[in-house]
């Protein structure tokens, strides 16, 4: 009996209710990132950060030695507007311009007699055009045996209307007159000068006279205007050098680029005279060749009218 009795207190302690313990349940607020507060303008725009990001990415790609191209589209979203088109030089000539380079055939390299006459039939402009002459010399400009320079006496002159002046000693104004010099002087000259009045193509001056001039060498010289014993224009024999000028005697050099560029006329003028012109200036070319260059002195040569297609000439029908 006393054994039921214990096992009846246990069953009834088994079956009473036992305490829920509630643990609190604590509440985690989960904290969204803030947006960054941008500004309209300045460095803390939306833009400014923008740029910021890609050339940091740009810095280190290129630290990284990365050079592969990025995507089209990124390339197209930073376009405003359609994708330009890109056209050939031609394509955005004029449609005169266009209709006379067709005349020219692209590769061909013609004779010099050739080349002038077709550089005449496709000038496109309505005024009478210069002819030019433009030669690639196998010099190096930087050296100064080989920074060309001379002048040459055109046989039927350049077309141009050539106006003279002459800075010379008062007992020589009147010879300058009668060769055709359009200004001469010699104080009142000056005074000219420094007013900065320089109605003249060709200045010729004596030895004695070039003293003066100095001080107007920053007016003169960057015009080409500073008289030169290379060119001719500082001579004793002020007479000839006038009747030189005037008659279609020209100064020409070579550029940084080793290039001559040199009018040898009108497009009025005819394809003979275009011709001599043009044989007369390649003699004076080849005569000042000089004796350190070695193989071959001209290495292309083209000619062309002021606004007209370039033609090329072969080398060696020069």
């Amino acid at each position: 009996m006393a054994d039921k009795a214990k096992k009846q207190d246990e069953v009834a302690e088994v079956t009473e209710p036992q305490e829920v313990i509630e643990t609190p349940v604590v509440e985690t607020e989960v904290t969204e990132p803030k947006e960054e507060k941008t500004a309209k303008a300045g460095k803390r725009s939306a833009k400014a950060l923008a740029e910021a990001e890609e050339k940091v990415e740009k810095e280190e790609r290129k630290a990284a030695h990365d050079t592969t191209p990025q995507s089209d589209e990124a390339k197209a979203s930073d376009r405003k507007g359609p994708a330009p088109k890109t056209r050939t030089r031609l394509e955005r000539r004029g449609k005169n311009y266009r209709k006379l380079a067709e005349q020219v055939e692209a590769g061909k390299a013609y004779s010099l007699e050739e080349a002038i006459a077709l550089a005449a039939k496709t000038s496109p402009s309505k005024f009478d055009a210069t002819v030019e002459l433009h030669i690639n010399l196998n010099v190096d400009p930087r050296q100064a045996d080989q920074n060309i320079r001379a002048t040459v006496a055109l046989p039927h002159g350049t077309g141009k209307t050539v106006r003279v002046a002459v800075f010379a000693p008062a007992d020589q104004l009147d010879k300058a007159k009668k060769a055709g010099a359009d200004i001469t002087g010699e104080d009142d000259f000056l005074a000219l000068l420094d007013k900065e009045q320089i109605d003249f193509d060709i200045l010729v001056a004596t030895p004695q006279m070039m003293p003066k001039l100095g001080k107007y060498a920053r007016l003169l010289g960057p015009r080409g205007l500073m008289p030169n014993p290379k060119s001719g224009t500082v001579t004793t024999n002020i007479a000839k050098a006038v009747e030189e000028a005037k008659a279609g005697r020209v100064e020409y050099r070579v550029d940084k680029q080793a290039i001559v560029h040199q009018g040898i006329g009108k497009v009025s003028f005819d394809a003979p005279k275009l011709t001599e012109n043009a044989k007369a200036f390649i003699a004076s070319l080849s005569s000042v060749k000089p004796a350190s260059i070695k193989g071959a002195y001209i290495k292309s040569a083209a000619v062309t009218t002021t606004m007209g297609p370039g033609i090329k000439i072969d080398v060696a029908s020069l």
